[in-house]
């Protein structure tokens, strides 16, 4: 500060001795986009807002439950048998192709591990799923920092291409446009076994996905089985066509062996499901003890609502390890929550082609071990041939290192570009770095292998970068990367006594 000493005394000058600090930006936050119950509260629209929360029940409480999807009983002469009774076999099927999975999803992301997270509510239930709202739900990110992941869980519930459109303008919004976020795909109809021919689910993603901003994005399949629906959320309105429900039922109830009056009493009850004056509750929980058929089939559609696409999960477990390890642990070899099992068993044959491949497109793996339960067996992004961008954690290390001295150095945006500014600037990156190094999130046996910082005239600048009020910075890491392949030799030696 600059005194004016015009009148004699005793004047006091303050110095700043220490240099700004660079603080860490959040690494897990992910932003979901999607359809959900509720699109206002208290008056006020939610659609299109990214609205930030902390919890399930925070999510509940402002964008209400779960959507009740609608199965048909059909008569079937096929294979896929969900029940037979009176001489006839039946399947589930569900009224439309998609359903809204988004409440489901967010069940999956916090049972792994989730915390806050931003939801961007793009219709309700009564809306059909499509490509504009679901890509329109992206541009209310843009005005908000926090968010470092973004995840569209109903992406796959679109048609095939306007699926992939979805995800590729996912992946432009985080590599193009912010460039400081990264995107979790699903593989579109991943719960599908791999049939290696032009229809094969993970050729047909490959080829849809494009070829831009690969490194901003990893994808995971199959997808999975899950246990966040509960038996108690399953009743006989999940059913569209009552009518045929009953008549199975009362088949069901004429072959029981019972006596007359036990199954005119059966009989009775199976009635009430026509009878719109009927206690629901009351009509579900008696069909449940009564009829074994019954609870088969609602077995059979909690099933079915428990198949997942896994991103969400997977933006749950980015969280858990985040929070436990740091960014720069791989994502893998971690326990997948409330996951009964994998769509699809793959085994080490099947997932060779997943992970390395010729076009470096690679899918990360969800698998199964014996003794160990559901994996997440995989770390790479979708630019697998990049030897600078092939690992999730190398891509989000960077992206938060970046992010975090980005946010710090706006301290310094109009100060005086001279020695003492290049000398603030590089001791409060070098002091970020030297505490990441000791946090192990860079590798070398000293700071000075770890990293190195430079800025100054005849290093980074030019006099014409002075005069041009540019002052640049040049920072080199070098980021912990996994060990994905652990190869052991053994080798026989001579006995020596």
């Amino acid at each position: 500060m600059a005194l004016k000493l015009a009148t004699p005394g005793v004047y006091i000058e303050e110095k700043n001795a220490f240099p700004n600090s660079v603080a860490a930006i959040s690494t897990a936050v992910p932003a979901f986009i999607g359809y959900t119950q509720s699109v206002s509260r208290k008056g006020q629209s939610l659609l299109n807002k990214a609205v930030r929360l902390t919890s399930f029940a925070e999510f509940v409480d402002i964008f209400g439950g779960a959507a009740t999807t609608k199965y048909q009983i059909e008569e079937t002469s096929g294979d896929e048998v969900d029940f037979e009774v009176g001489g006839k076999k039946y399947q589930l099927a569900p009224e439309s192709s998609s359903r809204y999975v988004l409440f489901d999803s967010i069940r999956l992301f916090f049972a792994n591990g989730g915390g806050t997270c931003y939801i961007v509510s793009v219709g309700s239930y009564s809306s059909a799923i499509s490509k504009k709202a679901l890509e329109g739900g992206i541009t209310p990110l843009i005005s908000e920092s926090e968010p470092t992941i973004v995840v569209i869980p109903e992406a796959v519930m679109l048609e095939e291409g306007d699926c992939f459109a979805v995800q590729q303008a996912m992946l432009m919004h985080c590599g193009q446009k912010m460039k400081n976020r990264f995107a979790v795909l699903d593989v579109y109809n991943g719960f599908q076994a791999r049939t290696y021919d032009e229809t094969d689910v993970i050729t047909r993603f490959r080829e849809g996905i494009g070829n831009n901003f690969l490194n901003f994005g990893a994808a995971y399949y199959p997808w999975v089985y899950t246990s966040v629906v509960q038996s108690d959320e399953i009743s006989f309105q999940n059913i569209s066509n009552l009518d045929v429900l009953e008549t199975a039922l009362t088949a069901e109830a004429d072959e029981s062996g019972a006596d007359a009056k036990r199954v005119g009493e059966a009989k009775l009850e199976i009635a009430k499901l026509a009878d719109a004056n009927a206690n629901p509750t009351s009509v579900n929980q008696t069909l449940n003890t009564i009829s074994p058929l019954f609870r088969t089939i609602l077995g059979r559609i909690r099933t079915l609502q428990n198949v997942l696409p896994t991103s969400a999960g997977i933006a749950g477990v980015y969280t858990m390890v985040d929070n436990s390890r740091g960014v720069w642990k791989a994502p893998a070899n971690v326990g997948f929550n409330s996951v009964v099992s994998p769509s699809v068993k793959l085994t080490n044959e099947d997932q060779e082609d997943l992970n390395v491949t010729v076009t470096g497109k690679s899918v990360n793996a969800v698998r199964t071990f014996p003794g160990l339960g559901v994996l997440v067996w995989g770390a790479r992004t979708l630019d697998g041939n990049s030897q600078d961008w092939r690992y999730v954690n190398v891509r989000r290390t960077l992206l938060f290192i970046e992010e975090s001295i980005k946010n710090a150095a706006r301290a310094y945006v109009y100060e005086a570009n001279t020695a003492t500014t290049w000398s603030l600037m590089r001791s409060m990156i070098s002091a970020f770095l030297t505490d990441l190094w000791n946090q192990g999130g860079l590798v070398g046996l000293t700071p000075e292998q770890a990293f190195d910082v430079q800025v100054g005239l005849g290093t980074t600048m030019t006099p014409n970068d002075v005069l041009d009020g540019i002052m640049r910075i040049s920072v080199k890491v070098a980021i912990s990367r996994p060990a994905e392949f652990i190869v052991i030799t053994f080798q026989q030696k001579m006995q020596e006594s």
